[in-house]
């Protein structure tokens, strides 16, 4: 059972009958397949119900006034609005299951990726896999001061900066530039690198940091002042909120296919615009961490996706020790198969998840 959560208030209140419930229903399906506005005749010919065109059109009334639905044009057609689509995800969608297939496809990729490749080389397959499985764009976000470490280094530069060297027990490295403080010897370097490798092994920065902190006065009794401001200084954190969150992004040339009309262009070029603001996108994924369950943002609901008209559909992954580290997600148009793709992500945050655990 996937773990798409509803709101306690679904769809902002809204409340209809049973009979607007299955023409609203009949719209959406019809944009979610098509992209295109459904018309009154069509929905009465599909209705389990006998209505006439014309009772038809007046609960299309209804629903436009409720914000629910709109004419994009004066065609007899109607789509659903934003807040049309929240109300369906949230109130009437009947999210899925996964056929066997998909999982074993899912797991297989996941666990050929895992082998003897580095955790970004697993999540990058992670973004791939997703973005194949939707025909939508694969997002994935992950914190870099989660990773455990194996091994850091000092590499003086000049005699203002040094280089920190970060070795992650997955092969990862991330380099830090470094301001020295003046007059610091170059033995400072060694000695900095010594004390923080015998403490550091299988650690997050995080671990490292509070151990640091715990372990003040022996660290002073060891070290001389301006070693143990380098030893601090090499374990801070990055700047900035999403200083220390990595992104992946797979598959945006997807979004280029059925394209419906030059305004879908228009769209498509906005998201990509969007996509190359790589902190809001950071900060939206990492919204996703809120809860547990997956999480659907649908087009101006939230400001990065405001112009564009895009949808995404995220689910965080957790370590060993059950914290989150990290979210996957599918980027795509407002029209998403949302019943589709909600089990889809989240399967795939549990096998990551799985994976980071060590069960492979």
């Amino acid at each position: 059972m996937s773990a798409y959560t509803r709101p306690e208030t679904p769809g902002g209140l809204v409340e209809i009958d049973q009979r607007s419930r299955e023409i609203f229903r009949h719209i959406v399906d019809g944009y979610l397949a098509t992209g295109e506005p459904v018309g009154s005749r069509n929905i009465a010919r599909l209705l389990p119900m006998t209505l006439s065109p014309a009772t038809v059109r007046n609960v299309m009334t209804d629903l436009e006034m409720a914000g629910l639905i709109y004419a994009p044009h004066t065609s007899a057609g109607r789509l659903p609005t934003e807040r049309g689509l929240r109300f369906f995800v949230d109130a009437m969608m009947e999210v899925g299951n996964l056929t066997s297939e998909e999982r074993t496809r899912i797991e297989a990729q996941m666990r050929a990726a895992a082998s003897g490749r580095t955790l970004d080389g697993t999540l990058t397959e992670a973004s791939a896999l997703l973005s194949g499985l939707s025909r939508g764009a694969g997002v994935v976000v992950t914190t870099k001061a989660n990773a455990r470490l194996k091994h850091i280094e000092f590499v003086r530069l000049d005699a203002n900066r040094a280089l920190v060297v970060l070795v992650a027990d997955d092969g990862t490295v991330e380099n830090r530039l470094l301001a020295l403080p003046p007059g610091l010897p170059a033995s400072a370097l060694v000695e900095a690198g010594n004390f923080l490798n015998a403490r550091i092994a299988g650690k997050t920065l995080a671990e490292i940091r509070r151990e640091i902190d715990d372990s003040r006065a022996e660290m002073e009794r060891e070290l001389d002042g301006l070693t143990a401001r380098l030893v601090e200084s090499g374990i801070a954190t990055s700047s900035g909120p999403s200083g220390d969150r990595h992104l992946i992004v797979r598959g945006q040339a997807n979004l280029l296919e059925d394209l419906k009309a030059q305004e879908d262009l228009e769209r498509i070029r906005l998201l990509f615009a969007d996509l190359e603001t790589q902190t809001e996108l950071i900060d939206l994924l990492t919204r996703a961490e809120a809860g547990d369950g997956v999480r659907i943002f649908i087009g101006s609901e939230n400001k990065l996706f405001s112009m564009s008209g895009s949808s995404i559909v995220a689910a965080p992954f957790r370590d060993g020790e059950q914290r989150i580290v990290g979210v996957v997600g599918i980027i795509g148009p407002t029209r998403l198969n949302y019943a589709r793709i909600v089990p889809m992500v989240d399967y795939t945050a549990r096998v990551v998840g799985r994976l980071l655990e060590g069960g492979r």
